[in-house]
């Protein structure tokens, strides 16, 4: 049984030091705004008509 505490503990411990970092990048890294721009080859928006 003590085996099984053991593993117990290493997972929740791995799984804090997780939390840890995650809640570290939300509080720490502040994410930079730009602008974006996708070019659209004009095929796609104008279709050649079906015959």
């Amino acid at each position: 049984m003590p085996t099984l505490f053991r593993f117990l503990f290493v997972l929740a411990v791995i799984a804090g030091i997780i939390y840890g970092t995650m809640l570290a990048l939300v509080f720490l890294v502040e994410p930079r705004e730009r602008d974006v721009t996708v070019r659209i080859p004009s095929e796609r928006l104008n279709p050649a008509p079906q015959e």
